[in-house]
């Protein structure tokens, strides 16, 4: 007899992948249906900074930081190595052109010295030995001379007469013939002592030039290191304020090291670092101004130095008519450095969403101001207050001026 098998009901495992896949198609048909293509980002108006674009004329300028320094800074290296034995000047002192401001002392110097001087006495007592002895061969080789020139008349003179009496036939050949030698010996000498003078002259000249010439050397040496001596007296190159001193009594001075400077105070000058934004614009005699207490002080850049550090580059500029009475070195000036003339243009305010896009695109208000819109724009020059737009808004609108940082990636920006 069958049995009937009764279905069981409740929840099967094949209904869960049917509720799975249709609750997956519901959520898809109200995404495209209710959501917006457009992604929105929503904030508080409170916490923006929003501007409106303007027009008026743009101030091409840039504010600076610039710090006074001396119009010229010499300074001071060793010229010689040495202890620090002496300081006669403190930092700060104003100082004259060579006055002493440190004494070194150099053993090694000293000895230098010594031996040098007693080379030179060596080398002048060589020279005045040799001078004697070119002295005492010339008047030996005048007599010399003297005395072959008058045997060469003397036997010139009998060998002449026996010539004749040969030729009479009054005396033997023999006696001609030692008469003839005679002469022609007395002839062959009196050449070599000739030439052996004139040659002697020419070598005491050359050698006595010779040692004249070191001797001159010698003494140039010494004196030049009678100079090196002179150095170890450190003194100030030129009026003015010495600055700094990096020496104290006892020290090592290693030569060539740098112990100081002195400020040049008779001007001063103001140097500045410029974001290298500016590098392109930034140029010699460029004008700025000074405002101190309402009074207006002008400058030129006089330097721009091309090296570029930390994103920065360093420039020198100098007053052109009067400066402030209180000046001193050290202190900090805002200045005004104006990069071109002043031109009509669409102004927008200075602010962080600068930072955040590059100035490529802004938030754009609607009419109602409840909504903002992101719009590409075209930023061109920037002054401490202003960016001048040069393409993408128009007079009137606003703007959020404030970071875009928290905005990620929003089309739009909701305001509450």
């Amino acid at each position: 007899m069958d049995i009937e098998i009764k279905k069981k009901r409740g929840l099967k495992k094949k209904h869960i992948g049917y509720i799975a896949i249709a609750v997956f198609a519901a959520l898809t048909v109200w995404a495209l249906v209710f959501s917006n293509s457009e992604s929105v980002f929503r904030t508080e108006k409170d916490k923006l900074v929003i501007a409106e674009v303007t027009k008026g004329e743009f101030d091409d300028y840039i504010t600076i930081n610039g710090t006074v320094a001396p119009i010229a800074t010499i300074y001071m290296d060793a010229y010689e190595g040495g202890r620090v034995s002496e300081k006669l000047i403190e930092e700060g002192a104003m100082v004259s052109k060579g006055d002493i401001i440190l004494k070194l002392e150099n053993q090694n110097l000293y000895e230098q010295i010594l031996a040098s001087e007693s080379n030179l006495a060596l080398k002048e007592n060589d020279l005045r030995s040799t001078r004697l002895n070119f002295d005492a061969r010339e008047i030996q080789a005048r007599k010399e001379l003297v005395k072959a020139e008058y045997d060469l008349k003397r036997f010139k003179r009998n060998f002449e007469q026996n010539k004749s009496l040969f030729a009479d036939k009054l005396i033997p050949k023999e006696e001609y013939l030692i008469t003839k030698e005679d002469y022609e010996l007395g002839q062959k000498q009196y050449d070599i002592l000739k030439q052996q003078t004139k040659q002697d002259a020419e070598l005491r000249k050359t050698m006595l030039t010779d040692l004249e010439t070191d001797l001159a050397r010698m003494r140039q040496t010494l004196t030049m290191v009678y100079q090196r001596i002179d150095h170890l007296n450190v003194r100030a190159p030129a009026d003015g304020q010495l600055g700094f001193l990096d020496a104290e009594i006892g020290q090592r001075i290693n030569q060539g090291e740098r112990i100081g400077q002195i400020n040049i105070l008779t001007d001063f000058k103001i140097e500045a670092l410029i974001d290298e934004h500016y590098i392109d614009r930034v140029r010699q005699n460029l004008t700025a101004d000074l405002d101190r207490n309402g009074n207006h002080f002008p400058l030129r850049l006089r330097k721009v130095y091309p090296e570029v550090r930390d994103g920065r580059f360093r420039v020198d500029l100098v007053f052109t008519e009067n400066k402030p009475e209180t000046i001193r070195a050290g202190q900090n000036y805002n200045l005004r450095l104006q990069l071109g003339e002043s031109q009509e243009a669409l102004l927008l305010s200075r602010g962080g969403f600068y930072q955040s896009t590059g100035g490529q695109y802004v938030y754009v208000l609607d009419d109602t101001g409840e909504t903002a819109e992101k719009r590409n724009v075209r930023i061109g020059k920037q002054n401490s207050q202003y960016y001048e737009v040069l393409e993408g808004l128009n007079a009137g609108e606003k703007v959020i001026t404030s970071s875009y940082d928290n905005f990620g990636n929003a089309e739009k920006i909701v305001l509450k």
